[in-house]
């Protein structure tokens, strides 16, 4: 006998016969347009199965009828740019750098690759915006160079680093631990005063001529006679306030007893020679260069 079909009282719909604490499922079918859509969403996803590649079989896949691969779309892409790109590139290959600089065109353009290779390789350390981070990054959107702000320096020290030892024409020097018994505590402690006062901060009535003696004997080689720093042997300015590994006094001494020294990797392994010239024009843009 066909089994008796039951219908809610207040709405008039059939029920499914399943009950729960007294409450009864209705069986109330699904829109049609709502099972349009699914069927077509299915006829859909088998065409694409077809057509495109879809289903993983190991180390490969169904490669679809129509051959299209999202890879060699965008190496297609990438190929297209660099044509259309080629002639300011061989711009830039053939052009030296202060050629590149007074040239408009060649300019935006290197200023535009620049920022995307800044982004990529140097803004983790120095900031999206050259704006330097704690722990010794310095800042290079100031008119501060450690190792000299021209175009030439600039590009120098991006190709082959700062203390890079892979590369046997890195920028390199090394500041002395004067901890070490190089000075005593009392000397170390009144050349810091000194450096201090070169940017107008000496302590109140502290006596600067000791300090200044020492400075001259174990410093000024490298960091000039008024502390205005020497770019060919990377010594820093002392005199303008501006401090890469921090400028309170503690800070200052604990860097003359035991210096911290940054390393910078040489790009000239990981990027093209356009690329570090962009770069350059860039990194020069960027804090004003010299």
């Amino acid at each position: 006998m066909p089994t008796k079909i039951e219908k809610d009282r207040l709405t008039g719909k059939e029920t499914t016969g399943h009950e729960w604490d007294g409450i009864k499922e209705l069986n109330t079918p699904l829109p049609k347009w709502w099972l349009y859509v699914f069927y077509a969403c299915i006829i859909w996803s088998i065409g694409y199965m077809v057509l495109y590649p879809a289903i993983p079989l190991g180390t490969t896949y169904t490669k679809g009828l129509l051959g299209w691969s999202s890879r060699e779309q965008v190496r297609d892409q990438i190929a297209d740019a660099r044509e259309r790109q080629g002639e300011f590139l061989i711009g830039i290959q053939e052009s030296s750098l202060e050629e590149i600089r007074a040239d408009s065109t060649l300019f935006t353009f290197a200023q535009r690759g620049g920022a995307v290779a800044f982004a990529d390789n140097c803004a983790a350390c120095h900031g999206a915006a050259g704006q330097g981070n704690v722990g010794g990054f310095p800042v290079l959107a100031d008119d501060d160079w450690i190792w000299g702000g021209s175009l030439d320096s600039i590009h120098h020290t991006i190709v082959h680093g700062v203390r890079w030892e892979d590369d046997p024409d890195t920028r390199f020097n090394m500041m002395p631990a004067y901890g070490d018994g190089l000075l005593s505590e009392e000397e170390i402690a009144q050349v810091t005063d000194y450096v201090l006062s070169l940017s107008g901060r000496a302590p109140e009535g502290a006596d600067l001529a000791p300090g200044e003696e020492i400075f001259a004997i174990q410093c000024a080689a490298c960091h000039g006679e008024m502390g205005e720093g020497v770019t060919d042997l990377g010594g820093p300015n002392l005199s303008d306030a501006i401090w890469l590994y921090g400028s309170e006094r503690n800070e200052i001494m604990a860097q003359i007893v035991n210096p911290q020294h940054g390393v910078m990797p040489a790009f000239q392994a990981r990027l093209e020679g356009e690329t570090l010239k962009m770069l350059s024009i860039y990194v020069h843009a960027l804090g004003g260069g010299q």
